[in-house]
C-alpha cells in the first residue's frame, strides 16, 4: 500500500455527469463546468476504461481500477456461478442482490474509495439519479460502511431507504420520469444543496443521470439532449454556488467527471442473428436456455461457452474476423498482448481480463470518426437494442467513446489544461489523497493532485490473421494503462 498523501482538503465534491464528451463543455452549454475549469486541472486526454459502459465505469472508479481488477464485466454478462439461468443485468436490484449474496458481499471484488474512507472513520454520501446498478457500485458495501446513497428510483433501489424516504419528507415525492429528466436533475441537485452539504460528510457524489440518457433516446446534438446537459449544469451551478458560500470553501476539494462518452450510430448489424443463420448454436435472449454459446451485444459485446466442444469459440472467432462489421477480437491473455484464441488480441491488454469472470471472447463493431448528422465525430455500428438507429451509444475504444470530462480543483492544486495520462480509474485515489489517505492495495489509479513519478509510454499493439487487422493504441505510466483508441 502506497504511504498516504498530506491532507490538502477536507471535503471532497464530485458531480458525474453520465456520458458526456469534452468537446461539449463550452461556455453556452456548460457554463458552470467551465467555471471550474477556469479554478483547476483540467486533465483532457482523461480515458473510461473497455468496455466503456456505465456500471463497468461506475466500478472502476469507485475500485480504482479497471474490469480485470473488480470483476463487473459489463452492463450485462453471463455471471454463470451467480445467476446461471439468466444474463445478469447489472442495473437490476433484485439481480445484485442476489449475486452478491453469493459473493457474500464482493462482488465487486475490489477495495473502493468508500471502504477505506469507512476503515478511517470518514463518511460518503452518494446522490444517484441514474440506475439502481450504478448506485450500488459506486459504493456496494454502503451500509456496513456506515454510509448513505440516495437513489432517484426509490427506496427499494438503495441499500439506506432512509435517504429516499428523507428525501421525500423534505423536498417531497420523487419526479416522474421524462425525457429529458430535467426534474430528476433538479431533484438530486436539491438533495445534494439542502440535505447532503449541510451534513458535511467528508465526500458527497452526486451522479447526473444526463445527457447519456437523452443521447442514447433522442441522439447527441439533439434540443432534448442539449436541454438536458445544460439543466444538468445548472443543477451543478447550485452546488458550486453552495460550496464557494461556505467561510472554509478554500478546503473543499471539487471534481468533476465523466464516466465515458458516447457516439452516434451509423448501422444495426444483426450479427448474432447472422451468427446462428452460419450455423452457430448462440443465443442472445436474457434467459439462458440450452444454447452452445451465449452472447450480449450492443457497440460491443462478449460471447460465452455455455457447454459443449471448445472449438466453438475458435470456429465463431474466426467467423468474427471474416465478418465486415466487427473491428476488434479480444480472447483471454496468452502473452500479454495476444489473445488466446488465433488472431485476437489479449483480454488482459485491454484491463478486461478477470481471472474468473472473463468470457471466452469479447468483440468490438467497427467505428469511424466521421461526423454524425449534427456535425460530432464519432460514427459506430450496434447490435439491435432498445436504442434507435442515430441514437448515441458507447462500449467500444473509439476516442469519442473513451475520451472523459476530469476536472480536480482544490486549494493547492495546478490550474490550467494537463495532457498526462488520467482517467476515471484515478478518481477514487485522488479523493483519498486529497484528504491525506492512501489508496487500497488493489487500486491501479494515482492522485491526479500529485505530479506523476515517470514520462509517459505509448505503443501500439496489433493482432489479426488472414484479411483481419487490429490493433489497439496504449499509454501507460506510473504503472497505469489508458487506452487511447484503436483501429481496423
Amino acid at each position: 500500500m502506497s504511504r498516504p498523501d498530506q491532507p490538502t482538503a477536507d471535503r471532497v465534491v464530485i458531480a458525474v455527469f453520465d456520458g458526456l464528451r469534452p468537446d461539449l463543455v463550452t461556455p453556452e452549454l456548460t457554463p458552470n463546468i467551465m467555471r471550474l475549469a477556469a479554478n483547476g486541472t483540467w486533465f483532457r486526454r482523461a480515458r473510461s476504461v473497455f468496455p466503456s459502459v456505465t456500471r463497468v465505469a461506475t466500478s472502476s472508479i469507485a475500485a480504482g481500477a479497471p474490469p480485470i481488477v473488480h470483476g463487473i464485466l459489463g452492463n450485462a454478462f453471463y455471471h454463470r456461478e451467480a445467476i446461471p439461468d439468466r444474463i445478469f443485468d447489472t442495473s437490476d436490484a433484485g439481480q445484485i442482490r442476489r449475486a452478491e449474496a453469493h459473493h457474500d458481499g464482493r462482488l465487486l471484488a475490489a477495495d473502493t474509495f468508500g471502504d477505506v474512507l469507512a476503515r478511517a472513520g470518514k463518511k460518503l454520501a452518494v446522490v444517484h439519479t441514474g440506475s439502481a446498478g450504478s448506485a450500488h457500485f459506486i459504493n456496494p458495501r454502503a451500509r456496513a460502511n456506515g454510509h448513505w446513497t440516495f437513489s432517484m428510483h426509490g427506496a427499494e433501489a438503495t441499500q439506506t431507504p432512509e435517504a429516499v424516504e428523507n428525501a421525500i419528507k423534505r423536498l417531497g415525492p420523487l419526479p416522474e420520469r421524462e425525457l429529458p429528466r430535467l426534474q430528476e436533475l433538479a431533484y438530486g441537485g436539491r438533495v445534494m444543496t439542502d440535505i447532503v452539504l449541510p451534513t458535511r460528510p467528508d465526500v458527497a457524489l452526486i451522479w447526473f443521470n444526463e445527457p447519456d440518457t437523452t443521447f442514447h433516446y433522442r441522439g447527441l446534438g439533439s434540443p432534448e439532449a442539449m436541454a438536458g446537459l445544460r439543466e444538468a449544469d445548472r443543477a451543478f451551478g447550485t452546488i458550486l454556488d453552495w460550496v464557494e458560500a461556505q467561510p472554509d470553501a478554500e478546503r473543499i476539494a471539487v471534481i468533476v467527471a465523466s464516466d465515458h462518452g458516447q457516439i452516434s450510430t451509423g448501422s444495426v448489424e444483426p450479427l448474432f442473428e447472422t451468427a446462428q443463420q452460419a450455423g452457430f448454436d448462440l443465443s442472445a435472449a436474457k434467459a439462458v436456455d440450452g444454447a452452445t454459446l451465449v452472447a450480449t451485444g450492443g457497440i460491443s459485446g462478449e460471447i460465452r461457452l455455455r457447454e459443449g466442444d471448445p472449438r466453438e469459440v475458435e470456429r465463431i472467432a474466426a467467423w468474427l474476423m471474416e465478418n465486415p462489421a466487427v473491428g476488434h477480437v479480444f480472447s483471454p491473455d496468452r502473452n500479454g498482448v495476444e489473445g488466446q484464441v488465433a488472431g485476437t488480441l489479449s483480454l488482459g491488454l485491454m484491463g478486461t481480463g478477470h481471472g474468473t469472470r472473463q468470457p471466452e471472447l469479447m468483440f468490438i463493431l467497427k467505428s469511424t470518426l466521421d461526423a454524425d448528422p449534427y456535425g460530432l465525430p464519432g460514427l459506430g455500428a450496434m447490435t439491435p437494442g432498445d436504442v434507435p438507429l442515430g441514437g448515441g451509444m458507447h462500449g467500444g475504444i473509439n476516442p469519442h467513446e473513451l475520451n472523459t470530462v476530469l476536472i480536480v480543483s482544490d486549494a493547492r492544486g495546478h490550474r490550467g489544461l494537463s495532457q498526462e495520462p488520467a482517467g476515471i480509474i484515478d478518481i477514487g485515489p485522488t479523493v483519498l489523497g486529497l484528504l491525506g489517505l492512501a489508496p487500497a492495495a488493489t487500486m491501479m489509479g494515482r492522485n491526479l493532485a500529485a505530479p506523476p513519478r515517470e514520462e509517459a509510454r505509448v505503443a501500439r499493439h496489433s493482432g489479426g490473421s488472414g484479411a483481419f487487422a487490429q490493433h489497439v493504441d496504449i499509454v501507460e505510466q506510473d504503472g497505469r494503462r489508458f487506452i487511447l483508441g484503436g483501429g481496423h
